[in-house]
């Protein structure tokens, strides 16, 4: 269950990351509303805290959370921006999953 709940704060904290730029671009790019640029700097304040949740040090969650970002990235392109990963793409995520369950969920001594 542990496990579960770290990769749920793994995927929110993503979500809100990305989801925080993504509104920040579309304000500073797209000329769209002050608000979007609001409740993207909210979604990124929120995405500052939700790793405070996650059981390990900084430094190990900051470094697996970039492998998990790294996939809900392509993921977002594949959605939003209709960029369809390639077979390098998918590699490059799987590799980097790899790396998170490794670091977070490896058992220490």
């Amino acid at each position: 269950m542990q496990i579960v709940k770290s990769l749920l704060y793994f995927l929110l904290a993503g979500l809100c990351e990305i989801g925080g730029g993504y509104l920040i671009w579309l304000w500073l790019r797209e000329g769209k509303s002050i608000w979007f640029a609001v409740f993207g700097a909210i979604a990124l304040i929120i995405y500052g805290i939700i790793p405070t949740l996650q059981p390990a040090n900084f430094g190990r969650i900051y470094a697996a959370y970039g492998g998990f970002f790294i996939i809900l990235a392509i993921l977002w392109g594949w959605q939003v921006d209709k960029i369809r990963p390639d077979k390098f793409d998918i590699l490059g995520s799987a590799i980097a999953l790899l790396g998170v369950l490794v670091m977070m969920y490896a058992p220490r001594v």
